[in-house]
């Protein structure tokens, strides 16, 4: 049953566009034997072997092309068969196989590393980001350029680093998990891809050089699974000092000790760290008058090094990713405004298939706290638990 559902996807004998079968030819009264006369269970048989052996080829190409088994039959058909028509597997079969080779892979695995599953799509984590991260246009720009650039180049000197910085719910992990929903099938799920939060993973500084070893371990095995690795470090700031700098040879130029190549490996770091610092300037900006979507990623950048480089706790001045440039673009993430909250809430209503109305919207916005006490701009959560608000406004 399903070859035959195959033959006539793939429009081969008795499929839709195929002439008319033998037994659908017109018979005249005189016909000998009626339907089945001689002639006609000849005919018949004739195609009925012609469609069972080119069912056969159909199920031998899919088998190889899908799941790499029988192969080397088919190649051995290829050559005792003869180039009759009918017996060749026709081109428009072939492409239509590979649609559906193609579509298999999409929801099953398909061979024995993670790369068959990369998918790199960078014009929708651009229309994503535009449509649905809110108050960032400079982390939509650095993030959709520097991976594209990064993704685009032939060979790549070092794997990229980014390090997310602002206040929580503002949108890091947001776009973390939107970075690999679009460069990855299974997203967050790939084999491609590693989380790792601080205070999860790594709780004891006691335990830190067991977690190096096992750290390492991992990242090396992942970028051996697949060469296009994402390795993903949630609150950055909390990891020790040590940790840091035991991951740099993956990260840093040249300095890789075995023979796995990791420049094609993407560091994320999120932290909220520099938050005081980005906020700040979009404070300073709105009490001049001016718009938050003058402040340029230049400016921003120079307060935010500076605010890590300052002798601190934390692991990003006591390591050495900074003074060896290790990290290739700072993404500062502005507080949240009032309008912003609304188009998070918005969103949330629409992900969960409800009405909402502008009152309600408002609603959910004014539920928040907003900081500083004088001018109550800033969202001191971001979007963060809005989702959960918006229960209060269900029947």
């Amino acid at each position: 049953g399903l070859l035959c559902c195959l033959l006539l996807l793939l429009g081969g004998p008795g499929g839709r566009g195929t002439p008319q079968g033998p037994w659908e030819e017109e018979q005249g009264p005189g016909a000998e034997g009626g339907l089945w006369g001689r002639a006609r269970y000849e005919a018949v048989k004739k195609h009925l072997g012609a469609v069972g052996a080119l069912s056969k080829q159909y199920w031998q190409y899919l088998a190889c092309k899908v799941w790499h088994e029988g192969c080397k039959e088919e190649e051995e058909e290829k050559k005792e068969s003869s180039p009759g028509p009918g017996w060749s597997l026709p081109l428009v079969g072939q492409d239509y196989l590979e649609i559906l080779s193609t579509w298999y892979c999409g929801f099953g695995k398909c061979c024995k590393t993670g790369d068959c599953r990369i998918v790199n799509n960078i014009t929708g984590l651009e229309a994503d980001l535009n449509g649905q991260l809110h108050g960032q246009h400079l982390a939509k720009a650095v993030v959709v350029r520097a991976v594209r650039g990064f993704l685009q180049s032939p060979q790549p000197q070092k794997a990229l680093v980014l390090s997310f910085h602002g206040w929580s719910g503002t949108g890091k992990n947001f776009v973390a998990r939107m970075l690999a929903s679009h460069l990855y099938r299974d997203g967050l799920k790939s084999e491609c891809v590693r989380v790792f939060i601080s205070l999860f993973h790594f709780p004891h500084h006691t335990y830190v050089d067991s977690y190096k070893a096992q750290l390492k371990k991992q990242i090396s095995e992942t970028v051996q699974l697949c060469k296009q690795s994402l390795f993903i470090f949630d609150e950055a700031e909390k990891l020790h000092f040590s940790l840091l700098d035991a991951i740099k040879p993956f990260m840093a130029q040249g300095d890789n000790k075995d023979q796995l190549d990791y420049r094609r490996s993407i560091f994320l770091f999120l932290s909220n760290l520099g938050g005081n610092a980005i906020n700040e300037v979009a404070l300073d900006f709105w009490r001049a008058g001016r718009a938050r979507e003058e402040i340029s990623m230049e400016f921003l950048e120079q307060r935010l090094r500076l605010e890590l480089l300052e002798p601190a706790e934390n692991s990003y001045a006591r390591s050495h990713l900074l003074e060896e440039n290790v990290i290739d673009f700072f993404v500062p993430f502005l507080p949240l405004e009032h309008h912003h909250v609304k188009l998070c809430a918005r969103d949330a209503f629409l992900a969960r298939g409800l009405p909402y109305t502008e009152t309600a919207l408002d609603e959910v916005a004014r539920m928040m706290v907003f900081v500083p006490k004088e001018e109550k701009l800033f969202s001191a959560q971001g979007c963060k638990s809005v989702s959960q608000r918006i229960s209060y406004f269900l029947p």
